[in-house]
């Protein structure tokens, strides 16, 4: 009953109450506690279920981060180079297998620049007077000029009397996202060394407004004046593959070869063979399998307990077995079954090893596709639903979001009722303290003379 504040221990704030009146008070009000109890029965049930549809859409998000990686990468392919100094390579799932001719012709890297060189790091440079830095990113060098990279924000920058010194100016370059050191020489003096990134298209053009010492040691325009020195200019990799050219701002080409990865780190001639990998294909099926299941346990204990005969989980264990009935008109589960992949009576997958190394031995490419094959085999399918299920339009999420709901408003219904229940409550120990004082009657039936009771005078 929601008469916390009046209590038959006489410690109420504002008052003393008996445990006669407190009773009686107790007594008067029972009838009003239906509401409240109706109330909380309610909250609770709607907690309950909102943190069993959080743990169904965990669970859905667990499962599809798993597949996900699964039919991602490294699932049926490997890769191998002939050089092993020339490049290394890894492949997906999606790579096609086969050799590939490649020639690395240039590898890709940053501009360098470097300053003056001055006696001592912290010496101040230049008046103080407050100096902007700007630096624009983009490739020099050709018959237009330097061409700005519109997909790489221009830098500002500010020296003044706090950091004109080689060591404020590198803390500046690097707070702004530049590579910028400070190196000592082999004469003991120091100087900037700034590194852009690797690419043509991030070559550096400095420019400097304000004080004069600044703008004479770090002013550099490709196609004007140049106060620092280059010593490398920004370059992009060059490569062919099967005598057609690819040009990578990066050291790290995915372009390439469909499905590779290529980390270049040398000059020169290697093979690239992408082979089929039955074995990976086999434990990553496994791996899947287990991934399921632990997903179909979680959904039945739920179906069973916290969410029995609810709408979204009845509607997410619905999609997922008409999935496994039919291979989403893409996979024959006849095929599947063939290749070692089951559903028992409890919905759980089953593998059996036998059939598998016998698919696995006479067509692993073919047990790969029933697997994953560019969004329609069933691990890809499964990880789709899983996906769409746990998306903000999902009927998980509009039931959840319809129980947040319908919690904030009991909650202010219960704050309301409390308000109005504690007021009678406070009403009532003021009317039985009265008629104790001047034994006027019953509060309970009513006053001498007079029908009805406290609720009536209350309205």
């Amino acid at each position: 009953m929601a008469t916390s504040s009046i209590n038959s221990s006489g410690t109420s704030a504002s008052s003393t109450v008996s445990n006669d009146i407190y009773n009686r008070v107790q007594q008067t009000m029972a009838s009003q506690n239906s509401a409240a109890t109706k109330l909380n029965t309610t909250l609770k049930n709607d907690q309950t279920k909102l943190s069993a549809l959080g743990q169904l859409q965990s669970a859905l998000a667990n499962f599809q981060s798993i597949a996900a990686g699964l039919t991602g990468s490294g699932l049926s392919t490997s890769a191998a180079t002939s050089v092993k100094n020339v490049l290394t390579a890894a492949s997906s799932g999606t790579a096609k297998a086969g050799t590939y001719a490649v020639e690395v012709k240039q590898l890709a890297r940053g501009q360098f620049l470097t300053s003056d060189a001055f006696a001592a790091s912290d010496a101040k440079i230049g008046s103080g007077a407050a100096t902007t830095v700007k630096i624009d990113f983009g490739t020099a060098g050709g018959d237009q000029g330097f061409a700005v990279n519109g997909k790489a924000a221009s830098k500002s920058i500010t020296i003044d009397g706090s950091n004109n010194t080689l060591d404020g100016i590198a803390a500046a370059f690097k707070a702004a996202g530049v590579d910028v050191k400070v190196v000592k020489g082999d004469d003991g003096k120091f100087s900037l060394a700034i590194a852009g990134q690797s690419g043509a298209a991030n070559s550096l053009r400095i420019s400097v407004s304000g004080d004069a010492a600044l703008k004479n040691l770090l002013a550099f325009d490709p196609d004007g004046s140049q106060k620092l020195k280059q010593a490398s200019a920004g370059m992009d990799a060059i490569l062919s593959v099967d005598g057609k050219d690819v040009t990578s701002a990066s050291n790290t080409v995915d372009k390439a070869i469909a499905g590779a990865t290529l980390t270049l780190t040398s000059a020169g001639k290697t093979d690239v063979t992408i082979t089929q990998d039955a074995s990976q294909i086999g434990a990553n099926l496994k791996s899947f399998v287990s991934a399921y299941n632990d997903l179909n346990k979680k959904l039945q204990a739920l179906q069973k307990g916290d969410l029995k005969s609810d709408t979204a989980m009845g509607q997410v264990s619905s999609q997922l077995n008409l999935l496994l009935k039919t291979g989403g008109g893409s996979v024959s589960m006849s095929a599947l079954n063939t290749a070692g992949v089951s559903q028992d009576a409890s919905g759980q997958l089953v593998v059996d090893d036998k059939k598998l190394k016998a698919a696995l031995a006479g067509d692993s490419a073919g047990v790969g596709k029933l697997f994953t094959n560019n969004g329609k085999g069933i691990a890809d399918l499964l990880s789709a639903k899983a996906t769409a299920l746990t998306s903000d339009g999902s009927v998980i999420s509009k039931e959840a979001g319809m129980l947040g709901r319908e919690i904030s408003s009991i909650n202010g219904r219960r704050t309301m009722l409390t308000k109005a229940l504690t007021a009678q409550a406070t009403a009532l120990v003021a009317l039985y303290t009265a008629q104790a004082q001047t034994a006027a009657g019953s509060a309970v039936n009513g006053t001498a003379g007079k029908s009805g009771t406290l609720f009536d005078m209350l309205g």
